[in-house]
């Protein structure tokens, strides 16, 4: 496969047909001079050696080396090399709560895209370690598998609505063990999962979850989004009611969320509105043993633009020695 590390300058190649049209008009030009000057065939025979045909060739060979000079600019790449790359880190599972309770406009613009903007913020302050991403709500699923491609990790994240799980809910101890199940076979130690969520667990036990991560080797950390006096719901425009016809009114459980971190050997941190918490959880991860991870990787591309910059050479020198006029000698001469 053929890659092009300046694929800009392929678009000079369309120059080539405008060579040509200028070259017709040029001629177009000089033949009504020449009507002006008398009849086109006399005042030929005055100009025996000049030929029309060696002009064209010449232009011919001319477009032959700026094409191959074009290619050459445009560094062919080609063969690929696969080789392996080895990083030093920690794999770090994100698990974020896309219940219709992140919507409370607790943070600006609400709990949700504040999450979001905060993980964003993380991965671009990521080097070697790996990262993936869990949504939940009343069950869950990997978004993202763990990866080192941070901008795709990116993509996935700006994605993220609360109708990216259908099933509305809170079920934190499922997501946990998703989370854990994600982890890449290389990683044994250096693993941690942070969980960010109001909190308001509904569906299962979340602290036995996190025991049970903890006992393999994974650290559980919580970040509780929200305030205790709680915030409603926007809705499609409207404050979610329950089926009485009250507003719902969202709160933090951080008691839920402390009991979860513990269990887990993790840290518990509050979100704020400058400092969300990630950060003194990441640092807690920095002082776990990194790991050393192999990945394949593409590099090294075998170089061709050489190649292609002495073929346009060659037809430059050609074009210069065909010259415009007629040559005097012939092949066979009696």
């Amino acid at each position: 496969m053929i890659n092009f590390a300046q694929p800009t300058y392929l678009l000079l190649i369309f120059l080539i047909p405008v060579f040509f049209i200028l070259q017709a008009l040029v001629l177009s030009l000089r033949r009504r001079r020449i009507r002006k000057m008398g009849d086109e065939r006399l005042v030929s025979l005055l100009m025996p050696s000049y030929s029309r045909a060696k002009t064209w060739v010449r232009l011919t060979l001319f477009s032959i080396g700026f094409f191959f000079l074009v290619i050459g600019l445009s560094r062919p790449q080609i063969g690929a090399k696969l080789k392996e790359h080895k990083t030093r880190g920690a794999e770090i599972m994100i698990v974020l709560d896309v219940s219709n309770s992140m919507l409370a406009e607790d943070y600006s613009p609400n709990r949700l895209e504040r999450a979001k903007l905060a993980i964003s913020r993380l991965v671009d302050k990521l080097r070697d370690d790996r990262i993936g991403l869990v949504v939940f709500a009343g069950n869950s699923f990997v978004q993202l598998p763990i990866t080192t491609d941070y901008v795709s990790a990116k993509m996935f994240l700006s994605s993220i609505s609360t109708e990216s799980v259908t099933i509305q809910g809170t079920a934190i101890g499922e997501a946990i063990n998703t989370a854990v199940k994600s982890f890449s076979a290389q990683s044994e130690k250096s693993r941690a999962v942070i969980v960010i969520t109001d909190g308001e667990n509904h569906e299962d036990d979340p602290v036995q979850a996190a025991s049970q991560a903890a006992q393999l080797g994974v650290k559980v950390y919580t970040i509780g989004v929200g305030s205790p006096e709680g915030k409603p719901i926007p809705v499609g425009g409207e404050l979610m009611k329950d089926k009485d016809g009250n507003i719902v009114v969202t709160r933090l459980d951080e008691a839920v969320l402390r009991d979860v971190a513990s269990a887990g050997g993790g840290l518990y941190v509050r979100a704020g509105n400058n400092e969300f918490g990630l950060n003194p959880i990441i640092e807690d991860i920095r002082k776990m043993d990194d790991e050393e991870f192999n990945s394949i990787v593409f590099e090294e591309y075998d170089e061709q633009f050489a190649s292609f910059l002495a073929i346009a050479l060659l037809f430059f020198v050609v074009e210069m020695l065909v010259g415009e006029r007629r040559s005097k000698r012939h092949l066979f001469q009696r």
